[in-house]
C-alpha cells in the first residue's frame, strides 16, 4: 500500500514543514521528535513552545505534483498523509500564513491525491481552512482527522472535528492507551435534565429511551436525532518504539465492533511492540497480564473479574497487524466530482 511511506494506511507522506510540541499522553514517546533530534544539534530543536518550525525544501514541495501525475496515469487515487513530522493546524507563530496558503494551492493542484490532514488540535481547523472551503468540489480530496488515544480526548476533541464540514473525517487512535466508546460522547442537555450523547459513527444525538417523546425513536434503548457530521474511518494501532506501552486486545476489538455495527470503515495498523501472548505460552519474565477491568500487571484473577490477556514485548515486526486472525485494511469509498 505504502509507496513512499512506511505507514500502512497511506501511499505517500508529505511534510510541508517540520516541528511540533507535545499536547497529550499520546505524544509522550513522540517518534517524530526523536527522529528529528538525530539530525540536529540540541540548540537547533524544532520541538516545543519556544522552537521555530522550519519549512521543507522546494524539491520536497514538488513531490506531490509527481505523485499526482503518477496516480492520474494509473487511473487511481493515492492517499497522502500530511504531516508526519508536524501539525498542519498548529498555530505556532513561526508557521507563516503563506506556508499554509501554499499548501492549500498544492492540494488544489493535485486532484488525484486524497490528502489526509491529521491534527492533535481540531479546535484550530475551522480558522485555518481556506475561505470558502468547498469540500464537495474544490477540496473534495481533503480528509480531516484528529488523534484520539483515550476517552477524555474523544469526549473533548471529536465534537470539534465533527463541527467542521469535510468529505471524509477520520480518527487516528494510535497509540491506543485506553478503551474508547465513540457512540456515547457527552453532548449536554437538549430537553430538561435528560442526558444527551453524541454517536460519532452514526452522526446522531441520542438520549435514553423514555427521556423524550418526539419523533426519531428507533428502538427500546435509544432515541436518535440526526446530526450532519460523522466519523467515516477509524485507524487503530498500538505504540512502537523502545518505551512503547501495550494495547489491550479488548480495546481494539471494541472499536472494530463499533465500526462494523455503524457501517464505518476500520483499519488496524499494528499491535506495536507488544504481542498478545495467546500463542506464546508459557509466560516468561517481563510478560504482563491485562485484566478485564482495564488494569495490567500482577494480581489475583478472581479479584480482577476473571482471566486476563497476556502480553509480551516482541517488537513491531513480530507482533504484526493481525486482529483475530486477519488484517483490517478498510478505507472509505469516496465519490469525486
Amino acid at each position: 500500500m505504502a509507496e513512499n511511506s512506511n505507514i500502512e494506511w497511506t501511499h505517500h507522506t508529505f511534510n510541508p514543514w517540520i516541528g511540533c510540541q507535545k499536547v497529550g499522553p499520546g505524544c509522550d514517546h513522540c517518534y517524530a521528535e526523536a527522529w528529528d533530534a538525530r539530525g540536529l544539534q540540541q540548540s537547533e530543536t524544532r520541538w516545543g513552545t519556544h522552537s521555530a518550525r522550519t519549512r521543507t525544501s522546494a524539491a520536497n514541495w514538488r513531490k506531490p505534483l509527481s505523485w499526482n501525475r503518477a496516480a492520474a496515469k494509473a487511473g487511481e487515487r493515492h492517499r497522502v498523509f500530511c504531516a508526519s513530522l508536524a501539525d498542519v493546524f498548529d498555530n505556532h507563530p513561526s508557521i507563516l500564513p503563506e506556508w499554509r496558503a501554499d499548501l492549500w494551492r498544492l492540494i488544489e493542484a493535485t486532484p488525484n491525491l486524497d490528502w489526509m490532514l491529521l491534527t492533535k488540535r481540531p479546535g484550530n481547523i475551522a480558522d485555518m481552512l481556506p475561505v470558502p472551503f468547498d469540500f464537495d468540489r474544490l477540496y473534495s480530496n481533503v480528509w480531516l482527522g484528529c488523534t484520539v488515544v483515550n476517552q477524555a480526548e474523544a469526549d473533548r476533541d471529536i465534537p470539534k472535528l465533527l463541527a467542521v464540514a469535510a468529505k471524509v473525517r477520520f480518527l487516528s487512535m494510535e497509540p491506543l492507551l485506553a478503551p474508547v466508546d465513540l457512540t456515547s460522547l457527552p453532548y449536554g442537555e437538549v430537553i430538561g435534565n435528560a442526558p444527551t450523547y453524541q454517536d460519532a459513527l452514526r452522526g446522531k444525538l441520542w438520549m435514553p429511551a423514555g427521556s423524550w417523546d418526539g419523533p426519531g425513536f428507533t428502538d427500546r434503548d435509544r432515541t436518535y436525532v440526526d446530526l450532519c457530521g460523522m466519523i467515516h474511518l477509524v485507524i487503530v494501532g498500538g505504540e512502537s518504539g523502545p518505551e512503547a506501552r501495550p494495547m489491550h486486545p479488548g480495546w481494539a476489538r471494541s472499536l472494530r465492533d463499533q465500526c462494523q455495527a455503524a457501517g464505518a470503515t476500520f483499519h488496524f495498523k499494528q499491535w506495536g511492540e507488544w504481542a498478545w501472548a495467546e500463542k506464546l505460552l508459557p509466560l516468561q519474565a517481563g510478560d504482563i497480564t491485562y485484566w478485564p477491568d482495564g488494569t495490567f500487571g500482577s494480581g489475583n484473577a478472581n479479584d480482577k473479574g476473571g482471566a486476563g490477556w497476556s502480553m509480551r514485548k516482541v517488537g513491531k515486526k513480530a507482533a504484526g497487524r493481525l486482529l483475530d486472525g486477519r488484517t483490517w485494511d478498510e478505507m472509505p469509498k469516496v465519490r469525486h466530482g
